[in-house]
């Protein structure tokens, strides 16, 4: 089955840490760019990174730039978004695509596929 599945969101304190997963089944994440989106309550839906996942090139908006990094693992077909000194601002139910919105580098392709979300709370 060609999917994209996000997991590793949950609770965590204002300051703390968290790593969302994003694994490919179905197909290879070679050649394509995948983002990170969200979307909190109320709120239209936030893409605020991408990687080409061949060449490695990213991008960030200034919202998570400094706090959060975008990775993958070629081996297994997954993309990682490390979180840190997250605010109560982040809070937002997180999906990860093979699209990017963001002026990323390098050749890439997009398709509209997408994961179901994982919800990340931050709160005391």
């Amino acid at each position: 089955q060609v999917q994209l599945v996000e997991s590793g969101g949950g609770l965590v304190q204002p300051g703390g840490s968290l790593t969302l997963s994003c694994a490919a089944s179905g197909f290879t994440l070679d050649d394509y760019a995948i983002g990170w989106f969200r979307q909190a309550p109320g709120n239209e839906r936030e893409g605020f990174t991408c990687i080409n996942y061949s060449a490695g090139f990213t991008y960030y908006t200034d919202s998570v730039k400094g706090r959060f990094t975008i990775t993958r693992d070629i081996a297994k077909n997954t993309v990682y978004l490390l979180m840190n000194s997250l605010k109560p601002e982040d809070t937002a139910v997180y999906y990860c695509a093979t699209q990017c919105a963001l002026p990323l580098s390098g050749a890439y392709m997009t398709e509209d596929r997408w994961g179901k979300g994982t919800l990340v709370t931050v709160s005391s």
